[in-house]
């Protein structure tokens, strides 16, 4: 038996993870007086805290809730496949917890060096390819081929967030005396940084800007295509919109960020994810 592991960063609730035949453990939260769980919070209530004032931070899950994860599935082979190393610590925590349960052999921490759309695909793939009866070498090889085939785009709106995260490159840091500009952040390879892609004057130049990146990697029927946002569904639709005159046959899904990314991205920012089926 196998048992696919991984956490809120695919936009999974813990009982839609469940109901999927999968666990996905949150991820902390934090915003002024209020601690709580990733996609556990009312938003509301949230986005209000920030235009307060009120600074969100999120760490990554409690130790002991990947420990209590890994024991209810005892005697199973285990792939717990963590959103990407370096963006968070989460990958390192879901190691660590390996090694505090009995048969921690039997536990594979996958770093899918991603996050959110792709790695939700992902897990939706592992998940299905466990039920078709594949083994652990099988999902982990696939896993290890998708990951060379996505990347991520994020359009910021308030770039104190993704600066205070230290989730930039130095270059991109700089990008801060910028703001009246949109630009487009792109995650390194390894998945450990966000980094300068390009600078526009408008959303749709930037989008624009990706799109015409994103037609030498020939996107269509054989990729999937995220567009998730932080409190800012019009600017996704017409992203969307600009995608599907651009591309035929691709297939796109809209996602709203939890607060966990909204605390990373800043309030409206807007995520371009890609991945190959």
């Amino acid at each position: 038996m196998i048992q696919i592991i991984t956490d809120s960063s695919t936009l999974y609730t813990e009982e839609e993870a469940r109901k999927a035949g999968f666990e996905a453990v949150p991820l902390c939260v934090h915003i002024g007086d209020l601690e709580g769980l990733d996609l556990q919070m009312d938003m509301d209530d949230y986005y209000r805290r920030i235009r307060e004032g009120q600074i969100p931070s999120s760490s990554q899950p409690a130790i002991g809730a990947v420990v209590e994860a890994y024991e209810a599935h005892a005697g199973q082979d285990i792939i717990n496949i963590s959103m990407a190393d370096g963006i968070s610590g989460t990958y390192q925590s879901a190691v660590s917890a390996s090694k505090m349960v009995k048969d921690s052999e039997r536990i594979t921490v996958y770093n899918s060096r991603t996050l959110c759309g792709p790695h939700r695909y992902m897990v939706e793939q592992a998940q299905k390819m466990k039920s078709e009866g594949k083994t652990a070498k099988e999902i982990l090889e696939w896993l290890e081929q998708a990951a060379k085939e996505t990347e991520s785009f994020l359009i910021p709106q308030d770039f104190s967030f993704l600066k205070r995260g230290g989730r930039l490159t130095p270059m991109a840091a700089a990008l801060g005396t910028v703001l009246k500009l949109k630009p487009v952040m792109k995650l390194t390879e390894d998945g450990t940084r966000l980094d300068k892609f390009l600078v526009k004057r408008t959303m749709s130049a930037s989008v624009k800007g990706v799109i015409e990146y994103l037609k030498e990697k020939k996107l269509g029927a054989e990729h999937v295509l995220y567009i998730s946002h932080a409190d800012a569904l019009e600017d996704a639709k017409a992203i969307k919109k600009q995608f599907e005159e651009a591309f035929s046959g691709l297939e796109i899904r809209l996602l709203e960020l939890s607060p966990v990314f909204v605390a990373q991205g800043g309030p409206k920012c807007v995520a371009i994810q890609y991945i190959k089926r």
